[in-house]
C-alpha cells in the first residue's frame, strides 16, 4: 500500500512532461487563393482578410493566402493554374473574369466568387438555389442596377444627353448590362456610345473617341478591368470636365464623382464565411449563391467641384457617403 504514492507521483510526472508537447502542437494550416483582375489588394480583399480573421484564421499561424492579381492584363487564366499548382484549398475569384478563368483552370477545387454578373447566365453554376458543381459565391447582378445608375446620372447633371459607355466585353453578363442600358436610355430620350475596353491600348482609344464625340457623361460597368484602370478613367473625366457613374464606391474613393450598387464589403465578409464553411468541409454545391441586400450612393464633392459641377440638394441627401 505504500508503494502507492510513488506510482500515482510517477504518473503525475510523465503527464506533465508530456503534454506540453500536446499542447504545443503546431495548428494545421489552412492555404487558399484569391484571384482578381484588379492591380494590387484592394479594400475587399483587407475585409475578407479581417472577417477570416474573426473567424479564427491569421496568416502566420494558421492561414496562407496565395494572392494572384492581373494587374488589368489578359493573364488570369495563367494565374489560376498557378494557383491550382499551389495546390491550394479553395479560390476566392473576385469578379467575373477571375471567376471564368478559375472555372477554365478546374472543375474539382473549390471556387467561391465574387461576380456582377449573373452566375447562372456565366455558367458558374445550375441555379442560385442549387449551385451545383465545385462554384458558389456572391453575385452582385449590377444588369439590374444600371438603369438606376443612369437615371440618378441625369438626375445629378440634367444636361447630360450623350453618354459614353466604358465595359469591358469578356465581362460574362455584359451583354444583357448593356441591353438593359440601352432599354433606359431610349425611355429617357438619350445617346449611348459604346467602347469596348479589355487593353490599355483600348482605353485610349475610347478616351479619342469620347472626345470627339462630346459626350456630355460617362457610365462605366463595374468589373474587374475597368476597376483595375479607375484612376485612368477617373483621370481622362476630370481633364474632360466629364460627370461620370461609376458602378461601385472604390471608384468614386479613387477619385471619380459618383457610384450606385452594392455594398461589396459585405459580400466579401460573406465570402470569408462561405471559405470557412468549405475548410469544414461544406461542399460549395450546398451553398446557395447570395444576392446583395444592401446597396449605396456614394458621391464625391472634391471630384464635382473638380469639374465645376453643383450637385442638387435632392441627390446628395439620397447619398449613403459623401466625400468632401
Amino acid at each position: 500500500m505504500k508503494r502507492m504514492p510513488i506510482v500515482s507521483l510517477f504518473a503525475t510526472l510523465v503527464l506533465f512532461l508530456f503534454h506540453p508537447a500536446e499542447a504545443q502542437k503546431p495548428p494545421t494550416v489552412r492555404k487558399i487563393g484569391f484571384l482578381t483582375a484588379s492591380g494590387g489588394p484592394s479594400g475587399a480583399h483587407e475585409v475578407f482578410r479581417r472577417r477570416l480573421g474573426e473567424l479564427g484564421y491569421a496568416e502566420g499561424r494558421n492561414l496562407v493566402i496565395e494572392y494572384r492579381s492581373a494587374e488589368g492584363r489578359p493573364r488570369l487564366l495563367e494565374l489560376a493554374n498557378e494557383l491550382v499548382r499551389e495546390k491550394v484549398e479553395v479560390i476566392v475569384a473576385s469578379g467575373g473574369p477571375a471567376a471564368r478563368s478559375a472555372k477554365d483552370a478546374t472543375k474539382t477545387l473549390p471556387i467561391v466568387f465574387a461576380t456582377s454578373g449573373d452566375p447562372v447566365e456565366s455558367g458558374f453554376v445550375d441555379s442560385i438555389a442549387r449551385p451545383g458543381g465545385n462554384m458558389t459565391g456572391m453575385s452582385w447582378l449590377s444588369f439590374e442596377l444600371v438603369g438606376k445608375r443612369l437615371e440618378l446620372l441625369k438626375e445629378a447633371v440634367p444636361r447630360v444627353s450623350r453618354v459614353a459607355i466604358l465595359s469591358n466585353p469578356q465581362h460574362p453578363g455584359e451583354q444583357r448590362e448593356l441591353r438593359e442600358t440601352q432599354s433606359t436610355a431610349r425611355a429617357m430620350g438619350m445617346t449611348l456610345d459604346y467602347y469596348q475596353t479589355r487593353t490599355r491600348a483600348e482605353f485610349d482609344a475610347a478616351y479619342d473617341a469620347i472626345s470627339k464625340q462630346n459626350a456630355s457623361g460617362l457610365l462605366v460597368f463595374p468589373e474587374g478591368v475597368t476597376l483595375a484602370n479607375r484612376l485612368g478613367i477617373i483621370d481622362f473625366a476630370a481633364r474632360r470636365r466629364l460627370p461620370s457613374m461609376l458602378g461601385w464606391k472604390e471608384y468614386v474613393e479613387a477619385g471619380g464623382l459618383m457610384s450606385y450598387g452594392p455594398n461589396r464589403d459585405e459580400s466579401f465578409k460573406r465570402i470569408a464565411v462561405y471559405v470557412d464553411k468549405i475548410l469544414k468541409s461544406t461542399k460549395p454545391a450546398d451553398l446557395p449563391v447570395e444576392l446583395p441586400i444592401r446597396f449605396e450612393l456614394v458621391i464625391n464633392l472634391k471630384a464635382a467641384k473638380q469639374i465645376g459641377l453643383t450637385i442638387s440638394p435632392n441627390v446628395l441627401a439620397r447619398a449613403d457617403k459623401v466625400i468632401r
